[in-house]
């Protein structure tokens, strides 16, 4: 509980937590080469079921409106060309520069922004005699979905974009100090006002939504922070969006669609205590990756996706991160919340783009940091020029406004859940053991490759 604040308002728990991204930048994609319109065929700065409008406002998609986005993808994508299935398919980086210089400044095809359909890349094989990098992992064709995802036709997961392959190649350095993070949390000066309004309520009063505003008045702004990558990215939307949906599908403000999965306020018992400065986030963990003997094969094993918790303790002399009292309710939810991540992705595509992210900075941290780019002989320059080749530029989030709503279940306060998202693919990248087997698969891979074309 904070301190001061009484415990009970006649049998309502109050939630105080984020809404509606606000965001400052107004900058829509630019440049030739990818063609894609801030987000790919008139996708907009629509991403994770979120849209950014002209006034810089972050808001949830009505159903219309995705519905006609849905229709407006499905006729650009039936004009970029189709992309083929493949239980494995083989992507050239060398090859995909060169499809990409072949775009000159026209849009480019749908292959090439979808990497060929890749769901994920589960092996990275070099190829000196080719002076090639080649990606290997499960492809589909790519459709859209009824409320304008790009998904795989079978599985329904969102396939690997190239821009999120460039975001990871370019930011992956500057990722060593820190990781690739993204976080929602209470500014100090405002949740230094929502403590003193809540120690002067005798209770939730006779007009409960007039409450409800003077603390989300007082609580004011929340701040996101994306670090590791440019915020203006696509991949620093999805960190963003898939935070924003994990909070409001655990504070209740949407339902997650999962059996098994409710929300955290719905864990409360009734007449329990929640903690007060919940924080939820999630995290990825690898099992060690595999080479072969000569370290021209590589496999990405085992990656999981896991939601932890802690309790900040908010004191006179401001938060106190991670000391607050331990929270049952919010373990078991994170133990749901990591139990059903798969087929939470399966039925919310964002938190499948945020593994995908994922997975394609482990990859760039494995060639950046084993140099696999020198080892083939394969100049990435272009892919890392942001001049010649300019990604879309998205708004960047920087504040959320607070929402508060009431529960008649607890006997206590729910003041904001923070958190948010946090890796650091180095560390993936850094551990490996050694499986002779893949030079073999190395082999057999490389063999079949197309005298033209860039994947097969």
């Amino acid at each position: 509980m904070l301190r001061g604040i009484p415990a009970s308002f006649g049998g309502w728990c109050v939630l105080i937590l984020l809404a509606v991204p606000v965001v400052s930048a107004t900058r829509e994609a630019s440049g030739q080469g990818m063609g894609m319109g801030g987000g790919g065929f008139g996708f907009g700065q629509a991403v994770g079921g979120i849209a950014i409008d002209a006034e810089g406002i972050v808001n949830s998609i009505d159903p219309a409106a995705l519905q006609e986005l849905s229709a407006t993808r499905r006729a650009a994508l039936a004009k970029a060309g189709a992309v083929e299935p493949a239980a494995i398919r083989r992507v050239s980086l060398a090859g995909l520069m060169k499809a990409i210089d072949a775009a000159a400044e026209g849009p480019l095809p749908a292959d090439v922004i979808f990497l060929a359909g890749l769901q994920r890349v589960t092996h990275v094989f070099v190829d000196p005699e080719g002076h090639d990098i080649v990606l290997a992992g499960p492809a589909e064709a790519v459709s859209i979905d009824a409320v304008g995802n790009a998904v795989g036709a079978e599985s329904q997961r969102p396939p690997l974009q190239l821009e999120d392959l460039l975001a990871a190649l370019r930011a992956i350095d500057a990722a060593r100090a820190g990781g690739i993070r993204c976080s929602i949390d209470p500014t100090p000066e405002g949740l230094t006002r929502l403590q003193a309004l809540l120690r002067s309520q005798r209770g939730i009063g006779p007009d409960p939504d007039a409450t409800l505003r003077r603390m989300e008045e007082a609580l004011g702004p929340q701040v996101v922070r994306v670090g590791g990558v440019p915020g203006d990215t696509h991949f620093a939307h999805v960190l963003v969006a898939a935070d924003y949906r994990m909070k409001r599908i655990g504070m209740g403000l949407e339902p997650s669609g999962v059996p098994g999965l409710p929300s955290y306020t719905a864990m409360v018992p009734a007449g329990g205590v929640a903690a007060a400065l919940p924080r939820f986030w999630l995290e990825p963990s690898y099992d060690p990756l595999s080479r072969d003997p000569d370290e021209l094969a590589w496999q990405i094993n085992g990656r999981r996706m896991t939601c932890l918790t802690e309790s900040d303790l908010l004191a006179k002399e401001g938060v106190k991160r991670g000391q607050g009292a331990a929270d049952g309710v919010a373990k078991k939810w994170c133990a749901a919340m990591t139990t059903h991540y798969d087929a939470l992705a399966e039925r919310q595509p964002v938190f499948a783009d945020l593994v995908n992210c994922i997975d394609l900075a482990v990859v760039a941290a494995l060639i950046h940091g084993r140099q696999l780019d020198r080892r083939a002989g394969l100049d990435i320059a272009p892919l890392l020029d942001a001049e010649k080749l300019p990604v879309p530029a998205y708004r960047v989030a920087d504040t959320i406004p607070t929402v508060a709503t009431k529960l008649r279940k607890g006997s206590g306060w729910v003041v904001t859940a923070s958190g948010g998202v946090q890796f650091q693919p180095w560390a993936f990248a850094t551990e490996a053991v050694e499986a002779v087997s893949l030079a073999e698969a190395r082999t057999a891979s490389l063999a079949p490759r197309p005298a033209s074309g860039w994947y097969w």
